[in-house]
């Protein structure tokens, strides 16, 4: 079994950008939704590990103006 010190520096780097983007991603969908009282999505959010993928499906579903326009 290779240990971490024996793989290339930009392998380490780069696994080390995948992990922090998919945390940040799955926290703000996870905090998004809590606040939108979606149950559903807040637990299949919760226990997948889908390497960004889920989370990036709910913002873009679950995306609101951010200035709601006068009619």
């Amino acid at each position: 079994m290779e240990s971490l010190s024996n793989l290339p520096l930009w392998l380490i780097i780069l696994g080390v950008i995948l992990v922090l983007f998919d945390s940040v991603m799955k926290l703000i969908a996870l905090w998004k939704s809590a606040r939108n009282n979606q149950l559903a999505w807040f637990i299949c959010l919760a226990i997948f590990n889908t390497v960004g993928i889920l989370p990036i499906v709910y913002l873009v579903l679950n995306k609101q103006k951010a200035f709601p326009q006068d009619d």
